[in-house]
């Protein structure tokens, strides 16, 4: 059986840690590097690291606090924003970047996940997508949330998939940060349709949200999470000591 993974993420705004509720309503936490140090030795199998609004700001990625993370990190690291051309993708992986997660730049240039798969590999390219229920149909946003592109979230990943990403991230607008548990909903409309690994993210409040998610969906391989991570009230030992006495797999 495969070990489910359980993901931090640090959401980065001007060189600091935030959290919102519903991409929406963003406060200041903490230092990032303080904060990723913090989950490299506390269990964490990976760590995301997003600059929520180079995209929409038009403007890179900070490089210098990516460097100063991943110096203190040795578990993958996967980062985004603002990730518009293979050459981001050199700067990111050379700062330090194991994965590398595009979102609003290959919504804009569906042709930079197989331009970079092809360069270095699937395995570092992640697409990652912000969706919301709109009509009905989950639907594909842009720009950190903020512009609807109409793109239906199912057949995108499955796009994603075909062209060369080797994982799939999925945000749920809906439940970001409400801490009323993971969209399964959306989780199982996509990871039906993709044989690749899919990240959930976006909604966890307690560790039965990840226990609930992992049973409901088998086909999520991660459990994504920010704000109870961030201010401690869920630890991630005890987190993954719960989810194995309640026979999910998971590395401790």
């Amino acid at each position: 059986m495969l070990t489910k993974r359980i993901i931090p993420c640090l959401d980065v705004r001007n060189g600091r840690v935030v959290k919102g509720v519903n991409f929406a309503d963003i406060k200041d936490v903490e230092d990032p590097v303080t904060l990723a140090e913090y989950y490299n030795h506390s269990g964490a199998d990976e760590l995301v690291f997003y600059d929520i609004t180079a995209s929409a700001e038009g403007r890179k990625l900070f490089a210098d606090v990516l460097k100063r993370v991943a110096s203190v990190v040795f578990i993958p690291l996967m980062v985004g924003g603002g990730v518009n051309s293979v050459n981001d993708f050199d700067t990111l992986l050379k700062c330090g970047a194991d994965k590398v997660s595009v979102n609003s730049g290959t919504i804009k240039s569906p042709s930079l996940i197989g331009e970079a798969a092809k360069v270095y590999g699937s395995q570092c390219v992640v697409l990652s997508m912000d969706v919301k229920r709109v009509d009905g149909k989950f639907t594909v946003f842009a720009k950190g949330g903020r512009e609807n592109t109409g793109l239906d979230a199912v057949e995108w990943a499955y796009f994603g998939q075909e062209n060369g990403a080797g994982e799939i991230v999925v945000n749920s607008m809906d439940t970001d940060g409400v801490k009323g548990g993971f969209d399964l909903e959306m989780l199982q409309a996509i990871s039906e349709k993709v044989s690749l690994p899919v990240i959930a993210s976006g909604g966890a409040g307690c560790r039965e949200d990840f226990l609930k998610l992992f049973n409901s969906v088998p086909g999520v391989d991660a459990g994504l999470a920010a704000s109870i991570f961030h201010y401690k009230t869920l630890l991630i030992p005890e987190l993954k000591q719960y989810l194995r006495q309640n026979n999910v797999e998971v590395r401790i």
